[in-house]
């Protein structure tokens, strides 16, 4: 594996697989371009070098080959914008005219290629179709965390025909990797993850994998109510998987074994229907009534998760908890974010990951009040529950 910072790109074709699976509106413009801008310093790297950059993507999932709707050509004129750089356009991806293409880039232009998955082979992890895609660059990089957990063709498959050498994490993905190992496995305690979203069942690899590694663990949004019912409370109408709450016993016994406190929401804000309108008051956690449903942390839930997070010397938040969405029950939410740039102004290492968590941060402006904001959200998922990740595995081997 070669490090992306110190290799020169000049005269050098490379091969970055990107993740430029940005939303489109019905006239085919980009209604968030976060995914194309997080790889733009890669991308200057290699250029400045004065070498030329071959860009692989998929978009959307279409079904039966090439579709209008879900050609990359509508990201040419936006690509150019972004870079300042000259960006061709390939209408496949393999084939003749990927290869002439290739063959005419000089250094500082661009080629993005056809959508990978206009071919079912990449997402088969098809040998042959990654050996065509290889061969039209001299070095391999790749810059999309995002599909990270996926062992397509153009993620894992082709770092096989590459020197050690010649395959590379970009940027994007390094940051990724670094501050994903950080937290896993070089974490300075106090260590909290904040984990909430809709269901125990999405987080449970999450949280057993964190009882081995945190000290503190706070748990919000519906996934709370499944492990407040199963303690013997009273939830009313809110979220619970009834069959998850043996699961959710299980998980509070490990943690008391291993030392490792889990703080529940002592109170929450209820609401007597899931609504923008609906009617609200403040309840303890565990004595809802019938009727009525939690959909956000209370005043005093805030307060002392607030407290653990500003003890904690590393921070790990993925998802929300409440329904920030609605603005009634956003509070809870957009307090722990504040909680969480606070400790982090005091010295604390904090990563959010998720595609909820990110997009709260977005929402109250402090993505950059906190160390790192992740753009891979079922990547990082599988990573903090101890999984492989065949793109990190294919370019590390």
């Amino acid at each position: 594996m070669s490090t992306f910072s110190s290799f020169n790109f000049n005269g050098v074709k490379a091969l970055v697989r990107v993740d430029f699976n940005v939303p489109l509106d019905d006239q085919f413009n980009i209604t968030d371009d976060t995914r194309m801008r997080a790889t733009l310093p890669t991308l200057k790297k290699i250029l400045s070098d004065g070498g030329s950059a071959i860009l692989m993507s998929h978009l959307g999932r279409p079904k039966d080959g090439p579709t209008n709707k879900y050609s990359l050509k509508h990201l040419v004129v936006h690509l150019h914008e972004l870079l300042g750089a000259k960006v061709f356009f390939a209408d496949d991806c393999i084939g003749q005219s990927a290869t002439d293409a290739a063959a005419k880039l000089q250094g500082g232009e661009v080629l993005l290629l056809e959508n990978l998955r206009f071919y079912k082979e990449e997402e088969k992890g098809d040998k042959a179709f990654a050996e065509k895609l290889s061969k039209l660059g001299d070095v391999y990089v790749n810059d999309a965390f995002g599909t990270a957990h996926r062992a397509h063709a153009s993620t894992a498959v082709i770092a096989d025909y590459f020197d050690a050498n010649k395959k590379m994490f970009g940027l994007l993905m390094e940051g990724e990797v670094v501050s994903a190992e950080k937290v896993l496995h070089n974490a300075e305690r106090p260590f909290t993850a904040i984990i909430g979203g809709a269901k125990v069942s999405d987080k449970i690899l999450i949280i057993e994998n964190l009882l081995q590694r945190a000290t503190d663990i706070i748990i919000g949004g519906g996934m709370a109510y499944t492990f407040l019912k199963a303690r013997g409370g009273n939830i009313g109408n809110s979220l619970c998987e009834n069959d998850r709450m043996d699961t959710a016993l299980e998980i509070l016994k490990k943690a008391t074994e291993k030392g490792v406190s889990i703080h529940l929401p002592e109170d929450s804000i209820i609401a007597d229907k899931f609504a923008a309108d609906a009617n609200t008051k403040n309840c303890p956690s565990d004595q809802i009534p019938d009727g009525w449903m939690g959909l956000d942390i209370g005043a005093k839930a805030i307060g002392i998760f607030s407290e653990v997070i500003n003890k904690s010397r590393t921070v790990l938040w993925n998802g929300p908890m409440g329904v920030f969405e609605m603005e009634k029950f956003q509070n809870g939410t957009k307090s722990i974010a504040l909680a969480v740039a606070d400790a982090t102004s005091k010295g604390a290492f904090s990563l959010v990951g998720g595609g909820d968590s990110v997009a709260a941060v977005n929402k109250f402006n402090l993505a950059d009040k906190v160390s790192y904001v992740s753009t891979g959200g079922g990547a990082m998922l599988e990573y903090f529950e101890g999984k492989v990740l065949p793109g990190i595995a294919a370019i590390k081997k």
